[in-house]
């Protein structure tokens, strides 16, 4: 069975409504977390959180990013540092599971120089060439990306593609990463083009880590969306509430334990 140690790299804050429909002006604070998987296979990385290079991305027209979503990140922080101090290297790691290219989940990914990087080819394609006003719509800081990318990228559509466990319904298809049923990607289209989410299995049971298929657990209980305006950089809207619908039924089943990457404080 898998273990999944959770990180925070730093957080954002937003009004409460903007994430929540009804949940008012407060302003809240939004973790963002990485996941650190132990497999049988080695250690996979889960998104990255924030980082240092977030600052030094947010230049020029992308300043408009940390502007709207204020980011507070203390260098202590970063996912690097976090797991050499649990004695982990970056050498250690199998490979970074990028769940979509928003910054806040990939600002560590310079930090893993040679790591092998997985993520949707769809995810890829759709933000690989964007520049400018273009980059900022899809929340893409383009000084994120390594320079070497393409040649330690592989896409999750190369995975063995497998039917999955009835407890794990409405939910039917996902890659097998490992080989071995411990960790089952899942597309959950909506929030970003080839976002993704992975079931884990634990000793505990089964884990979603969802992402940003929500952004707090209230969204997928009582199925109440964000505000409208954050379909300005969300991908699509009819695709993010049948993926939110999906996860308030796993939900109800009471057999998953569900993980988003910006867990907050209840908002009700």
């Amino acid at each position: 069975m898998a273990e999944i140690s959770i990180f925070q790299a730093g957080f954002c804050t937003h009004p409460a409504c903007m994430v929540l429909k009804g949940a008012g002006f407060k302003s809240q604070c939004f973790p963002s977390s990485a996941y650190l998987i132990s497999t049988k296979v080695g250690y996979f990385l889960w998104d990255t959180g924030y980082a240092e290079h977030f600052m030094d991305a947010s230049h020029g027209i992308y300043r408009l990013y940390s502007m709207v979503t204020p980011v507070t990140f203390n260098p202590a922080q970063s996912l690097v540092l976090q797991l050499k101090s649990k004695g982990i290297s970056a050498k250690d790691i199998q490979g970074i599971i990028v769940s979509h290219f928003h910054a806040d989940h990939i600002a560590g990914l310079l930090d893993f120089s040679g790591t092998n990087i997985i993520c949707s080819d769809q995810a890829w394609t759709s933000i690989k060439n964007l520049k400018g006003i273009l980059a900022l719509k899809k929340g893409h800081l383009p000084d994120l990306i390594p320079t070497d990318i393409e040649a330690r990228l592989s896409f999750v559509e190369q995975l063995p593609s497998i039917a999955l466990p009835n407890e794990l319904r409405p939910f039917e298809t996902g890659w097998d990463l490992t080989g071995g049923g411990e960790v089952l990607i899942v597309a959950l289209p909506g929030h970003a083009i080839g976002h993704l989410g992975a079931f884990i299995a634990t000793e505990q049971g089964w884990v979603l880590l969802a992402s940003d298929a929500a952004w707090t657990k209230e969204a997928y209980i009582s199925l109440r969306g964000p505000s409208e305006l954050s379909f300005l950089i969300q991908n699509n809207r009819k695709e993010y509430y049948q993926t939110l619908n999906q996860l308030h039924q796993l939900h109800r089943q009471n057999q998953v334990t569900i993980m988003l990457t910006h867990q907050s404080e209840s908002l009700s």
